[in-house]
């Protein structure tokens, strides 16, 4: 159902507690956003150091907008920052690895991390992926009830991203508690102190914990390596050039903060649009093979995990339809607010398994910014959520627990009942 619209004097994207409405009402003011200012200007929050106050932001809330800024780094970089706000260069090199970087550099770090993702590295992965998910669920479908986040999409994606890096398990809980820190930042229940030095400390004091634990196994690694990413990273060689160790723990702290966060999120916004849409989930458990592939990309642009990615104008008179940018002005690409586009999706806001074409931006626009991940995110969700349909058919999600966060479209906890069945065999 489309939502309603909000007036346009009552949006402040920038406002932490605009983020906790419902979100029909944030989608209503991303409609009016498109229909009435689709490039608005938005001050930035005060904010202290070491961040540094900036001077406001462009939205770009339509889909034509955000494929063009995406499609054109050269214009629209990402060096100066992916996060709205300014951050030292340091600190936006090891907690955004590669997506904090531009050509060339940005081509250097991508050629070699693209080592661990070869066609061999991904095909390894493929039964992995469904034994993990069936281990997953068969942990909760004796129980009837479960936190549905925290002990089935959360493990399966971080699971994997373990077992790919070859990181012993015994790590889980140390890996997810850290990511939901650098991630939730904003949220009190994973960063009891929310001033801006608890918060700092604490992102920082996890993402040093999690290089750490990897650049361990680097060295390890480099001495006798062995059939897993690690090993293939720390001994790719591109044109004469390896991953430093810096390089790695940012690569890691990245790999395992959205490749976790992100399809975690996908698997539960999708559990709870079939949930909501139960046409929808008789469709696709009619016809698996046929509907999974359609079925996939509409769970990702529904969920749309992250909901923005900034980037810098890099010179004077650029210009999105009738707004001029001068060098230097941020924009702000809304994935959230594209993938709701009128212009582009027939009825956005019906959730649709068989929708197509769907040319959502979920994995971000086209460009060299893509994400890497895409082709194990999709593989992820399309095994999980085929788990799910075909052994819990009578799975109901309770009220879900927000993530307060403008930037993951992330859930906390999400209560499920359903009738115990047996585990696999």
């Amino acid at each position: 159902m489309t939502p309603t619209p909000m007036p346009l004097d009552e949006i402040d994207l920038s406002a932490i507690d605009f983020w906790e409405r419902p979100a029909d009402e944030i989608d209503g003011a991303f409609l009016t956003l498109r229909r009435e200012d689709p490039r608005r200007f938005f001050d930035e929050m005060p904010v202290e150091p070491p961040m540094i106050q900036g001077r406001g932001y462009y939205s770009l809330t339509r889909h034509a907008d955000v494929v063009e800024a995406s499609r054109h780094p050269e214009r629209f970089c990402s060096g100066q920052g992916t996060n709205i706000p300014d951050m030292p260069p340091a600190f936006n090199e090891f907690f955004g690895s590669m997506i904090n970087l531009d050509d060339p550099r940005h081509a250097r770090m991508r050629r070699i991390v693209s080592r661990g993702f070869t066609p061999r590295q991904l095909g390894q992965l493929q039964g992995d992926v469904e034994g993990i998910a069936r281990e997953v669920v068969d942990g909760i479908i004796e129980k009837g009830e479960c936190d549905f986040v925290t002990e089935v999409a959360a493990t399966l994606p971080l699971r994997i991203i373990l077992d790919l890096m070859g990181i012993p398990r015994s790590e889980e809980k140390f890996v997810f508690d850290r990511t939901n820190i650098i991630l939730g930042l904003a949220d009190e229940e994973y960063v009891p102190d929310q001033t801006v030095t608890g918060i700092m400390t604490a992102v920082l004091t996890a993402g040093q914990e999690l290089a750490g634990l990897v650049s361990e196994l680097g060295t390890a690694r480099q001495k006798e390596p062995t059939d897993d990413m690690v090993s293939a990273l720390v001994n790719a060689e591109v044109d004469g050039e390896h991953l430093t160790p810096d390089e790695l723990g940012s690569f890691f702290i990245l790999l395992v903060v959205a490749g976790n966060e992100t399809t975690r999120n996908a698997i539960a916004h999708g559990t709870i649009a079939l949930a909501q849409h139960p046409d929808q989930r008789q469709i696709w458990l009619d016809d698996l093979d046929g509907v999974t592939p359609t079925a996939v990309e509409e769970v990702v642009r529904w969920a749309t995990p992250v909901q923005h990615f900034r980037r810098t104008v890099t010179e004077d008179g650029v210009r999105l339809g009738e707004q001029e940018f001068s060098a230097g002005d941020k924009v702000v690409l809304w994935y959230r607010s594209a993938n709701r586009d009128e212009a582009v999706f027939d009825d956005p806001y019906r959730f649709d398994v068989r929708r197509t074409p769907n040319d959502h931006v979920g994995f971000g626009g086209p460009g060299p910014h893509f994400c890497l991940g895409a082709h194990l995110a999709r593989r992820e969700v399309g095994v999980m959520m085929r788990e799910l349909i075909t052994r819990i058919p009578d799975l109901e999600p309770g009220e879900p627990d927000i993530l307060r966060s403008s930037f993951i479209h992330g859930v906390k906890h999400l209560p499920v009942t359903f009738t115990p069945g047996p585990r696999s065999a």
